[in-house]
Order: C-alpha cells, then structure tokens, then sequence
C-alpha cells in the first residue's frame, strides 16, 4: 500500500500549516495511521497517531498542544494540523499505517508497513 502524504511547505515561525495523507484505492478504516518526521542528520521521529476507531490519539510532547491529527473515514484521508510551527518543526513529515487490522497506535515505526513518500515542512524564522 503506498500511502501519499501532502500538504507541506514553507511558512513563518507562528504560522500554520495541514497535512494530509491518503491510502488511493486502500483504506485507512481497520488501520492505526501515524505521523513520523525526519529532520536533516536527524534519526525519524513520532509525531501522533490515531486509532483505528480514531477514538484515541496519541502526540509526541513536543508537538503537545500544537498539532492535531484526525481521520475522516468517508474520504479516507488522515490528517494532521499543525499550529503555532516553530523552526525546529522544519522535516521531512511522513505517514504510516499499521499492517495489522484494529492494532494499536505505537510509536516506534517499526511497527508500521506501509510508508508515504513524505513532504517537506520548513519553519522560516
């Protein structure tokens, strides 16, 4: 399943910005779906996630407050909702769904199967 993460960009520091991921011809129903981001000669790291029943979601502290992720299971989408960017939010920003059927939200992303391609979100100060 090749998911497609969209959205990113260049913004000011304090600005705003959404992020979508889509599963085309999948779905996203069954599936725990997360955010992961990659700064440059950084490891990747776990943003937030939401449940398969998108009845829990789970953020990262430092996004804590700031970010927003949801599923809109009719369009089949994820989405994440970034607020308030600051510079060190500049990454590579990708998507992942879980391979397994009504599994929980981890945060380690070796537990997800299948990948967006990513999209960039640089935070100008």
């Amino acid at each position: 399943v090749q998911l497609q993460a969209s959205g990113g960009g260049l913004v000011l520091a304090g600005d705003s910005l959404g992020l979508s991921c889509l599963a085309p011809g999948r779905t996203f129903g069954n599936y725990a779906v997360g955010w992961f981001r990659q700064a440059p000669g950084k490891e990747r790291e776990f943003v937030a996630g939401v449940s398969w029943s998108a009845q829990y979601t789970i953020y990262a502290d430092f996004v804590k407050g700031r970010f927003t992720i949801s599923r809109d299971k009719a369009a089949n989408t994820v989405s994440l909702q970034m607020n308030s960017l600051k510079p060190e939010d500049t990454a590579v920003y990708y998507c992942a769904r879980r391979g397994q059927r009504f599994a929980q939200i981890e945060t380690h992303d070796h537990f997800y199967d299948h990948w967006g391609q990513g999209t960039l979100v640089t935070v100008s100060s």
